[in-house]
């Protein structure tokens, strides 16, 4: 028997999702796995070699359980109410401030699924991902009608922008109803690639990890910041919204409402000062249950540092 597609997206928004679509499971269409074979072919990937792990199910997600007939997905948001200070504060990327997304998403994802098998005749087999399978998230969300995929490979959702994070639920049943993709609306704009300080978006839909700041601060574990990286980091220590930041979309972004992900008041308080003496024991006590963590202790000190020595380039 069918799940229903009606209580599922009342259920997401009873839980806080702020989209929520479902497609039909199979591999997904040619040209988009051509065009990832190629990506990670070129060594856009830079050193998340996790990226060219299990490419075979990452462009079929039939093959990540068996007999899966749906894919859900859904989109948290994250966007700041109250965001740093420029002028005294080191930046961070927006998705950063609050709670590790993948506990929170996680969470949400699996009471979604619960519900929607809840009493059903027969058992149902489902798995919650967010960030954490083989499987090309953005495409899925675009195939479920959440949104475009925009030139700066961000998901785009209509009058809301693209600061979210998604996460999907796989089912081995099928659903009342299914959505249909939306088409793409960045037009003629460009302003996302003309924002990019490193050049890591090539072109439209086009990105090269390599060079991007947010890929740099975060998963690169070199202990210096290539030389191009440290001339235009500028503020930013960890992470980089640069190209989303320019998106006309952006201006109908609205202030999350998940508590888990506003800031704690430490985080608010951090300076410059505070970050560049930041002992290893306040780290931990701040980031705690932090995605910063990501980056480990060494690796925000070096971003601290870099970022310090471009100021007194300025000076």
């Amino acid at each position: 028997m069918p799940l229903s597609t009606s209580l599922l997206k009342s259920s997401a928004s009873r839980l806080g999702f702020a989209a929520c679509g479902v497609a039909p499971a199979a591999p997904v269409d040619e040209a988009v796995a051509e065009r990832f074979r190629h990506w990670i072919a070129e060594g856009n990937h830079a050193e998340m070699g996790y990226l060219a792990n299990n490419v075979e199910k990452r462009l079929d997600p039939t093959l990540l359980m068996e007999g899966t007939q749906s894919i859900v997905s859904v989109a948290l948001n994250y966007f700041p109410a109250q965001q740093l200070d420029a002028a005294k504060q080191y930046e961070f990327a927006w998705y950063a401030y609050g709670q590790d997304y993948h506990d929170v998403m996680k969470a949400r994802l699996t009471t979604l699924a619960e519900t929607l098998v809840a009493d059903k005749e027969g058992e149902v087999h489902y798995r919650v991902f967010c960030d954490t399978a083989p499987i090309l998230e953005r495409y899925w969300a675009w195939r479920c009608g959440l949104g475009w995929i925009g030139k700066n490979t961000q998901l785009i959702i209509p009058h809301a922008g693209s600061a979210f994070f998604l996460g999907e639920i796989i089912l081995d049943r099928p659903f009342t109803s299914y959505d249909e993709p939306l088409p793409n609306r960045c037009g003629i704009c460009t302003r996302c690639l003309d924002a990019c300080p490193t050049g890591a978006l090539a072109g439209a839909h086009t990105l090269n990890a390599a060079r991007c700041l947010s890929y740099l601060t975060i998963e690169y574990r070199g202990e210096a910041l290539p030389a191009e990286a440290s001339r235009v980091m500028g503020n930013c220590i960890y992470g980089c919204d640069r190209c989303q930041q320019a998106c006309p979309w952006m201006r109908f972004a609205r202030p999350t409402e998940v508590a888990e992900f506003h800031p704690k008041p430490e985080f608010l308080r951090l300076d410059h000062a505070a970050l560049q003496c930041l002992s290893i024991e306040k780290y931990r006590h701040i980031f705690r249950g932090s995605a910063i963590k990501r980056a480990k202790y060494d690796g925000l000190m070096r971003n601290v540092k870099a970022a310090g020595n471009f100021e007194k380039k300025i000076r």
